[in-house]
């Protein structure tokens, strides 16, 4: 999806790149109302779940939400996930150190704020800090508020 951010020129995400443990999941359960906004960017947007699959389940849990599941042990990994896709196209959502390559290789990086908290390279690493997983995915679900974060 294609959004022109004022004096910012356009951004184009057809990738979102989801972290599991401390973003979509804390503590090993997921954040309620994640999975409804996960089933509603499934039609606009490709998602792909990324994790070490620490806790396990993440194959199962990308199973139940309709999304991809890709095992990454380690920030190199994830990046190269996003460099395989095109990071010009890919948004990517985490909080951890393990996510600092990621938010810095991709197009658009999120941290989220919860429970595990968020390393403080991968904050500063991103372009966007909200403070959980629903206000983040909500961001894709109303580009107006891309639009009013990104402007210049």
């Amino acid at each position: 999806m294609e959004i022109p951010i004022p004096n910012n020129g356009n951004l184009k995400i057809d990738n979102i790149l989801l972290d599991l443990n401390g973003t979509l999941a804390v503590g090993g359960s997921l954040i309620e109302g994640a999975k409804e906004r996960v089933g509603k960017l499934r039609d606009l947007y490709k998602l792909i779940l990324l994790s070490g699959n620490t806790r396990g389940g993440a194959d199962q849990l990308a199973n139940d939400l309709g999304i991809l599941f890709i095992e990454t042990k380690t920030g190199a990994e994830k990046q190269r996930v996003a460099e395989d896709l095109n990071p010009i196209t890919c948004a990517a959502i985490g909080n951890g150190l393990i996510d600092l390559e990621l938010i810095e290789a991709v197009h658009l990086g999120i941290v989220t704020i919860q429970g595990e908290g968020v390393h403080t390279k991968t904050l500063l690493a991103a372009d966007i800090v909200v403070p959980s997983i629903n206000d983040a995915l909500d961001l894709f679900l109303d580009r107006n508020r891309l639009i009013a974060t990104l402007r210049r």
